[in-house]
C-alpha cells in the first residue's frame, strides 16, 4: 500500500497528490490519500478556511502569512495520530509519498516506531524548497527527495502525468486566456485580467466569490470550485462550475473529472494560462503545452518557479507580454517549445509501482 500525504492548505500540493494516485491506481498500485487537515480538531479546520478567505482578498496578507505560519502537525491530536498510525499498519503502509513537508514529523514518527519502517519518499512539486519543508528541519534518514522542476538544475527530472491525450494544436485552440490565482485565487490575477479585457483577449476566469462573475466583457466567462468544499472532505478533484453574471449560487451545478481536474480542460484548450507561478501550474503548463503568462510571485519558490519557466522558454512575465501590448504572436513559440517537453522527464507513477526501495535516486 502507497500512503500519498498531502495538505488542504494548497490545492497546488493536493492536486498534484490526487494525480499521483489516479496514476498509480491505473498501473494496479493499492492506494491511500492522506489529507492533514482531516486530523486537525475542527475548530482549526474552520481556521484553514477563513484564512483562505482572506488571503483571497488581501495578498499582502498572504505573503505574511505563508512567511509566520504555524506548523499545523502540532495541533493534530495524539489519538488521531494513533488512529491514523494503527490504518498504515492495518492496510500494510510500505511507502509514505509526502507532497506537504509538515507530514514529516508524522512520517518521521511513524518509521520510527514500525517494526518495519516504510519508504519515506519527499515530491517538491516546486522547483525550489517551499516554506512547508523549510521549516521541517532535518529529513528523517533514508527519506529519498525527488523534484518535479529542479530551479538549481534549470530542469525536470520527475512528471506525474495529468492527462493521456496530446497537447491540443494551436490552430485549433481558443482565442481565450484562462486567468486565475492558484486553488486559493491569490495575487493580482484579477486586477490584470481587466487589463486583458481592455486590449481585447476573452477571458476564462475562475473567481472564488459571486460577486467577481460580473463586470467582465461580453467574452469572459467565470467558473469557481464549489465554494462548501475542501479537500479534507473527500479523494476526489476539485468541484467546478460555469458561473452566469447574476446567477443564483444554489443554482450553480458543479463538476468533478475523475482522472484529472476539471481546470486542467480550460488549460488545454487556452492560449495561455495567466497566473502566479505554482508549482501545480507549472504542471499544468507542461501537460497541456500551454504557456505561461506570469504574474507576481508568493514567496521564493515561485519566484525560482517563474525563474525556472521563462528560462526553458515556457512562459512570459505580465510586464514583458504588455510591452509588446499583448500580442498573440508572442505565446505560440512558447507552445511550440512546450510541445514534448512533458515526454522528457521520469514518470514517478511508474517509478513508485516498480522500482525497489531507495532506488529512486539512482537513476
Amino acid at each position: 500500500m502507497i500512503a500519498i500525504l498531502t495538505s488542504g492548505v494548497a490545492l497546488g500540493v493536493h492536486v498534484p497528490g490526487l494525480l499521483l494516485a489516479s496514476r498509480l491506481r491505473e498501473q494496479g498500485a493499492e492506494v491511500m490519500v492522506n489529507v492533514l487537515e482531516r486530523l486537525l480538531p475542527e475548530d482549526r479546520r474552520d481556521a484553514v478556511a477563513a484564512s483562505r478567505t482572506l488571503f483571497h482578498r488581501d495578498f499582502r496578507t498572504a505573503r505574511a502569512g505563508q512567511r509566520l505560519a504555524s506548523d499545523p502537525a502540532r495541533s493534530v491530536p495524539a489519538g488521531a495520530l494513533a488512529e491514523l498510525e494503527q490504518r498504515w499498519t492495518d492496510q500494510n503502509v510500505r511507502t509514505l509519498v509526502v507532497f506537504s513537508g509538515f507530514w514529516l514529523s508524522i512520517a518521521d514518527d511513524f518509521a520510527r516506531r514500525s517494526a518495519r519502517p516504510p519508504r519515506v519518499v519527499i515530491c517538491h512539486v516546486d522547483s525550489a524548497v517551499s516554506p512547508s519543508f523549510r521549516r521541517a528541519g532535518p529529513l528523517p534518514p533514508g527519506t529519498e527527495q525527488l523534484w518535479l522542476a529542479s530551479a538549481a538544475d534549470r530542469a525536470l527530472p520527475w512528471t506525474v502525468p495529468v492527462d493521456p491525450r496530446p497537447p491540443v494544436p494551436w490552430a485549433e485552440r481558443d482565442e481565450r486566456l484562462l486567468v486565475h490565482g492558484g486553488g486559493w485565487g491569490m495575487g493580482t490575477y484579477r486586477d490584470r485580467a481587466v487589463t486583458l479585457e481592455s486590449a481585447g483577449h476573452a477571458l476564462d476566469l475562475v473567481v472564488h466569490e459571486a460577486a467577481e462573475a460580473q463586470g467582465g466583457g461580453p467574452r469572459s466567462r467565470y467558473f469557481m470550485i464549489d465554494p462548501a468544499w475542501h479537500p479534507w472532505l473527500d479523494d476526489g478533484y476539485p468541484p467546478l462550475g460555469r458561473i452566469l453574471p447574476g446567477q443564483d449560487m444554489s443554482t450553480v451545478r458543479y463538476s468533478r473529472g475523475t482522472t484529472h481536474h476539471t481546470s486542467y480542460d480550460l488549460a488545454r484548450h487556452a492560449r495561455a494560462m495567466v497566473s502566479k507561478p505554482g508549482g501545480g501550474t507549472l504542471l499544468d503548463s507542461l501537460w497541456s503545452a500551454t504557456p505561461l503568462v506570469l504574474l507576481e510571485p508568493s514567496g521564493e519558490h515561485e519566484a525560482r518557479n517563474a525563474e525556472l519557466w521563462t528560462g526553458l522558454g515556457f512562459a512570459v512575465r505580465y510586464e514583458d507580454w504588455r510591452a509588446e501590448k499583448f500580442g498573440p504572436g508572442l505565446l505560440e513559440p512558447l507552445h511550440r517549445a512546450l510541445i514534448g517537453a512533458a515526454a522528457r522527464p521520469r514518470d514517478l507513477a511508474t517509478a513508485l509501482a516498480h522500482t525497489p526501495e531507495g532506488a529512486l535516486c539512482s537513476g
